[in-house]
């Protein structure tokens, strides 16, 4: 019975670990070729290859081998790291729906140097 849980258990992670996998694939799928050149990454077409074989390794299998953890590592690179320098790029990054907010000023930009209340200055 106690076995039947873990085997349950680590099924149960690996549904979740390949959905997330599905999740990264169709993410780089929908975003624009011209995002990840821009947000200097990789091509599209390699991280749509890299996250298609680690949902496939994470479905066929079992969580025990070293495979899916190579393909989990490789799934959260492109989470961490790739999608938001392509979100950030293509417009749909933090805060860039908010007119006033950090990055969706209006006139005028700012500089990475600006407070909440205007300009840093250090200690002048």
């Amino acid at each position: 019975m106690l076995i039947t849980a873990f085997f349950s258990v680590f099924g149960l992670i690996s549904l979740a670990l390949f959905l997330f996998a599905l999740f990264a694939f169709v993410d780089a799928a929908i975003r624009r070729e011209d995002a990840y050149r821009a947000a200097d990454k990789n091509t599209k077409a390699f991280w749509l290859i890299i996250l298609g074989i680690a949902a496939a390794v994470m479905k066929l299998f079992s969580i025990m081998s070293f495979l899916p953890v190579i393909g989990l590592i490789a799934v959260i690179v492109y989470m961490v790291d790739v999608r938001p320098a392509v979100r950030a790029v293509s417009g749909r990054g933090r805060g860039a729906g908010r007119i006033g907010g950090r990055f969706g000023r209006r006139g005028g930009g700012g500089s990475s140097s600006d407070g909440p209340y205007g300009p840093y200055n250090g200690r002048r």
